[in-house]
């Protein structure tokens, strides 16, 4: 059969290809550390999984409204209130089958073929995907890492035109764990509510920030930039349910109408229990999230100091996510075992190959400097990683 140009179009996500790989190799019987994973290393926590239980056995295990249950739409209603400071009502709350199929219903439905989307890099992966898709231009605008890996406004008004539709925006972020400050988002704000430019805003890592900083939504800002954007978050990092899929956009009347129908057509309801479950952790003891992130916290901070120690790599602090971004751009000619570096691919696929450390290149999220080591694992797992990493990179030509 002939595929459809879309379908040929489409790249695999590269970071769940090495998160593969590294298990295919731990099931074979080798000590694999797994740096390149992007889900907490927590379990859901008991009273999420006890109300699915319940749920379950109440025979919560037909059909659900296309969008979500009611008592899940008002409970994000809530919390968008009181964490936030957003007034929506359920009505404008869709439910998916995880943030990323929000993401997708959002792009479906407000880009069209040729509408140009500004996409910072380093990006997550799967916006690019994304809004190929649906027949959008990516203008990827490469962000500095003295700037934190955020997008300033002089940036955003340079790649503006005509066809300038939307800006992805996403903090906490990923891969950088950059996070955007109440004052940047402003100045953002300034541009995109003059030139009219949509915004989708990921902030599914809200949770997880650190330093005392403070999560802020761009579409808290003013009631234009309300109207001028999706807020997209959902359950997989805060509450450890990657598994579960929920995710949630909260959006102007008429964009979640359409998102809505749109996933009538493709997926339906969100899973009936699972969305229970989401209930109970939205309404339910924070303690949980709070012990994680305390714990993200520590890690990241060694983590952090241990690749700051290996000559060559840099490294920004990220305030956020789970994530760091180092730069390895002093290896570049160097090699290993005959193998030249040619870019932080390279790296990656000896690091793996040699030292049985799995991290993601950085030319999956728009730049081949650096790569992506995630510490949603042990403790004791990031330091045998990172005693693996300054063996191998000390021991290059």
């Amino acid at each position: 059969m002939r595929l459809a140009d879309r379908a040929k179009n489409i790249s695999p996500s590269p970071t769940l290809a090495i998160d593969a790989q590294a298990k295919k190799m731990i099931a074979a019987g080798e000590k694999v550390i797994n740096f390149g994973v992007g889900e907490p290393d927590f379990d859901t926590p008991a009273h999420i999984k006890e109300a699915a239980i319940a749920a379950l056995n109440a025979g919560m295990t037909k059909y659900t409204p296309v969008s979500g249950t009611q008592q899940l739409k008002e409970a994000i209603a809530a919390k968008l209130k009181n964490d936030n400071g957003l007034d929506y009502q359920p009505g404008q709350i869709v439910v998916s089958v995880g943030a990323k199929h929000s993401l997708y219903n959002a792009i479906q439905v407000l880009v069209q073929p040729g509408d140009e989307v500004i996409l910072p890099a380093p990006y997550w992966v799967s916006y690019l995907e994304q809004i190929k898709l649906a027949g959008g231009v990516p203008v990827i605008v490469q962000t500095r890492a003295q700037n934190g890996y955020k997008l300033t406004p002089e940036e955003l008004e340079s790649v503006l035109n005509r066809r300038t539709r939307l800006l992805i925006i996403n903090s906490p972020g990923n891969p950088t764990g950059a996070v955007y400050s109440a004052g940047e988002l402003v100045a953002l704000g300034e541009v995109l509510t003059r030139e009219g430019i949509a915004v989708i805003s990921d902030e599914i890592y809200e949770h997880l920030i650190y330093d005392g900083r403070r999560h802020v939504s761009i579409a808290s800002l003013s009631p234009q930039l309300k109207e001028q954007t999706v807020v997209i978050n959902g359950m997989s990092k805060a509450y450890a349910m990657t598994g579960w899929r929920i995710g949630y956009a909260a959006a102007p009347a008429p964009v979640a109408r359409a998102m809505a129908d749109l996933q009538s057509h493709a997926t339906s309801n969100p899973t009936s229990f699972a969305q229970a479950a989401s209930v109970a952790a939205l309404t339910g003891t924070q303690e949980p999230l709070r012990q994680m992130v305390s714990e993200f916290n520590r890690r990241r901070d060694y983590m952090l100091e241990r690749v700051l120690a290996i000559p060559g790599l840099t490294c920004s602090r990220p305030g956020g996510a789970f994530y760091l971004f180092p730069g390895m751009e002093a290896y570049l000619g160097r090699s290993c075992r005959g193998r030249m570096i040619k870019g932080a691919g390279d790296l990656a696929a000896i690091l793996l190959e040699q030292a049985k450390v799995a991290v993601v290149p950085g030319v999956a999220f728009g730049d081949d400097r650096c790569f992506r080591m995630s510490y949603a694992t042990s403790m004791e797992n990031i330091r045998e990683g990172m005693d693996r990493i300054q063996q191998m990179l000390a021991a290059m030509e």
